[in-house]
């Protein structure tokens, strides 16, 4: 059973997803989390602090899920493409309540220096390992295709987390993965 640090924070991931960054509270969090009034702020002593929190929380998550997930992350394009597309199925499936909240972090700490530094750290990091899988794929280019994949991929997520959720992202992957193979 997960400890009370780890249900506060699994809590506020659900607050932020499903309320949005206005409802982050600590009452709020203990509440979500069945804790007891209090429990969140013996954690996160300041609001900023539960953000941080949040903000660690969500990729350390995100790293777990991922690596023991069945997204395939085979070798060439049509690899490419399919994991790409499983992963954005999961990012806006099973995982769409994180995936809005880390959008909603975004957002709230953009002019953050030390969250925001934070959050797109993590950012780099995934796409250093989406520009591993690019070059593997054959693509040439690599830096430049990745960028515009992360980008699609961002599209793409907002869409079906805002518009239309039954939209299918693989044809739209496969025709820029191809795209991108043959350099246009």
């Amino acid at each position: 059973m997960a400890g009370t640090r780890e249900r506060a924070l699994d809590a506020a991931v659900e607050v932020l997803g499903t309320e949005g960054v206005r409802a982050l509270s600590h009452a709020r969090v203990d509440a979500a989390a069945g804790l007891p009034a209090g429990s969140t702020s013996n954690w996160f002593r300041t609001r900023r602090a539960l953000l941080g929190g949040v903000v660690d929380w969500i990729a350390e998550s995100e790293r777990a899920d991922y690596s023991a997930s069945d997204v395939p992350l085979a070798p060439g394009e049509a690899g490419l493409i399919d994991g790409l597309s499983a992963l954005i199925e999961l990012l806006t499936g099973p995982f769409a309540v994180r995936t809005r909240a880390r959008y909603a972090l975004f957002l709230e700490l953009a002019a953050d220096p030390e969250l925001g530094a934070t959050l797109r750290s993590q950012r780099r990091e995934f796409e250093g390992f989406t520009e591993q899988l690019v070059a593997q794929a054959g693509i040439p280019d690599p830096t430049p295709a990745t960028r515009a994949l992360m980008a699609l991929g961002d599209g793409l997520i907002l869409h079906r987390l805002t518009v239309d959720p039954e939209l299918a992202v693989r044809p739209t992957i496969e025709r820029t993965v191809r795209a991108l193979g043959r350099q246009l």
